[in-house]
Order: C-alpha cells, then sequence, then structure tokens
C-alpha cells in the first residue's frame, strides 16, 4: 500500500549536490563535422513549376471579381465622413465557364534541392553518465512491524477537489450518523479557527487598499464609484439658483416677468380705494354745509368754492386722469 506500512531502509541523502561537471547528455553534435560545399541554406523551400502550362481558355483580361451591379448606396452614407462608396466585390460571372481569371502564375512545388539550415548530425557522448541520483544513507527514522496485519482497522476516505482557488487546505474528516455531534464537534474546532481567523483579518477598506496596491487601476474605479458621486452631491447642495439683476436683462434683452407691474397695479388700485372714501367723507362735509343756513352771502359763496376746488382736486388726484409714468 501506498505510503508502506514499513519505510525504506534508506533515503535519498538529502544534503548531496549533483557534481558541476556531471554530464546527462546521451547524444551530442558531432564536434568533427563539416558542411558540405554544395549546401545552400538560402535554397527557398517552394519553387515554381516550370512544366505547368497556362490552361487553354483562361480569361487573362478578366479580373476574378467585379463590383455588384445590383448594389445601392445606403441613404444615410456621407462621404464626408464615410468616403467615396464603392460597390462590394462579387466573384466575375464570367469565370464561371472559364477555367481562371486574371493574370496566371504557375504554381508552386517543393524544391528537390531546399536542405533548410545545416546543422552536425548527432553522436553518442563519450562522456555520458548517466541521470544524476543523489546518494543513499540509511534512513534514520526506519522501523519494522512485522505483524501489520494486528492494525486496527480503518477505513479511508478520498476527496476529489476542483478549484480554481490555490492554498485549499483540509485538516480533518468526521463521518458520523448523528448531525448534532457533527455541529458541535466542529464548532468546538474549525468555528474557533475560522473566528480567530476572521479577526485576524483586514476589514472592507483594508482589503479594499490591498487590493489597490496589488491592482493599481483599482484607484480609478474607486474615484469614479465613491468621490465622483460624493462631489456631485455636495455640488447639487451648495450651488443655488442665482437671480439676475435688471441691468443683466437690459444688457442682453432676455424677457423678465411682469413683477413690476403687477406691484404697481396693486398700488394704484389701493391708492384709488382711499382717495374714494376721502372724496365721500368730503361729499359728506358738503352737504352738511349747504344745510346750514346761518352763512352770509360771502360765507355761501365761499362754501360754493370751497366744494368745486375740493372736486377738482379729487378728480385731478384719480388714476383715470394721471400722466402715465415714464420708466
Amino acid at each position: 500500500m501506498t505510503p508502506p506500512v514499513n519505510p525504506s531502509r534508506e533515503i535519498e541523502d538529502p544534503e548531496d549536490r549533483k557534481p558541476e561537471d556531471w554530464d546527462e547528455r546521451p547524444k551530442i553534435p558531432d564536434p568533427d563535422a563539416v558542411k558540405p560545399d554544395d549546401w545552400d541554406e538560402d535554397a527557398p523551400a517552394k519553387i515554381p513549376d516550370e512544366e505547368a502550362t497556362k490552361p487553354e481558355g483562361w480569361l487573362d483580361d478578366e479580373p476574378e471579381y467585379v463590383a455588384d451591379p445590383d448594389a445601392e448606396k445606403p441613404e444615410d452614407w456621407d462621404e464626408d465622413m464615410d468616403g467615396e462608396w464603392e460597390a462590394p466585390q462579387i466573384a466575375n460571372p464570367k469565370c464561371e465557364s472559364a477555367p481562371g481569371c486574371g493574370v496566371w502564375q504557375r504554381p508552386m512545388i517543393d524544391n528537390p534541392n531546399y536542405k533548410g539550415k545545416w546543422k552536425p548530425p548527432m553522436i553518442d557522448n563519450p562522456n555520458y553518465q548517466g541521470i544524476w541520483k543523489p546518494r543513499k544513507i540509511p534512513n534514520p527514522g526506519f522501523f519494522e512491524d512485522l505483524e501489520p496485519f494486528k492494525m486496527t482497522p480503518f477505513s479511508a476516505i478520498g476527496l476529489e477537489l476542483w478549484s480554481m482557488t490555490s492554498d485549499i487546505f483540509f485538516d480533518n474528516f468526521i463521518i458520523c450518523g448523528d448531525r448534532r455531534v457533527v455541529d458541535d464537534w466542529a464548532s468546538d474546532g474549525w468555528g474557533l479557527k475560522k473566528a480567530a481567523d476572521g479577526a485576524a483579518e483586514p476589514g472592507v477598506v483594508g482589503q479594499m487598499l490591498e487590493a489597490a496596491e496589488e491592482r493599481p487601476w483599482l484607484w480609478v474605479v474607486y474615484v469614479l464609484t465613491v468621490a465622483l458621486p460624493v462631489f456631485l452631491v455636495i455640488l447639487f447642495c451648495c450651488s443655488g439658483k442665482k437671480q439676475s439683476s435688471p441691468v443683466e436683462y437690459k444688457k442682453t434683452d432676455a424677457p423678465q416677468p411682469d413683477v413690476k407691474e403687477e406691484e404697481e397695479e396693486k398700488e394704484e388700485e389701493k391708492d384709488k380705494a382711499d382717495e374714494e372714501e376721502e372724496g365721500e367723507e368730503k361729499l359728506e362735509e358738503k352737504q352738511k354745509s349747504d344745510a346750514e343756513e346761518d352763512g352770509g352771502t360771502v360765507s355761501q359763496e365761499e362754501g360754493d368754492n370751497k366744494p368745486k376746488a375740493e372736486e377738482d382736486e379729487i378728480l385731478n388726484r384719480s388714476p383715470r386722469n394721471r400722466k402715465p409714468r415714464r420708466e
């Protein structure tokens, strides 16, 4: 069985080294060989067949391929961008019934004088010493079990693993009929080991930095996926809408909302209401003054002129009689 129950009596010496002059070559180039004078290293491997003749009916003036007469230039073809349009090439229909078209050339055949690059022939190495192996020494861990049949019975387990990840190790196996026993045994052994390894491993940021050290191009990915979105969010939050001043509107002649006109209309309506109230109060005073009989002629004339002047003033203050203001 492999490995054997009893180890070998001798093992290879781990400290033995192959001598520098040890020759393991069974064959060597013949040092006495000389390249022949008629050996041509520049001769080509293929040459034209001088005995070949052009077939009858060969069309020398007809090209092998012609432009497709049915092809049309696409509608979206832009000569400035795509260049001059050319119809696709198709096989010449005249060549279908002929042995060939175009310029006839002799077929190529193997060159009988081709020998390639000259190399000296190989001969047996007179200094061949065989394949070197380290010398044998007594096995310091040798023991001999004369009764291996008394060994405790055991079973074997085979594991075939195909993985693209290296450094995969198995430290133990357990075969049991009770799932609880397996879980307890795994948590007491492998679970503690996994927890210790996880605590020693770097965090997510550390793993990203280590990966970037091995692959510098990952820094570009980090910037595009993390820094750029953060920068855009900050820029969006900090930048406010700038209101243009009236001077800029006048310079650019850009349209602007009629905010001033609406405000002026509201002010005019308010002034009109105030004037109407004031006019009503004065009319009431006029009526009271007309009802009085104690006043003389002079006072009566003054009273008549006063309401007239007040009416004129009210009419002049009316928004309808106002002159439009210049902006």
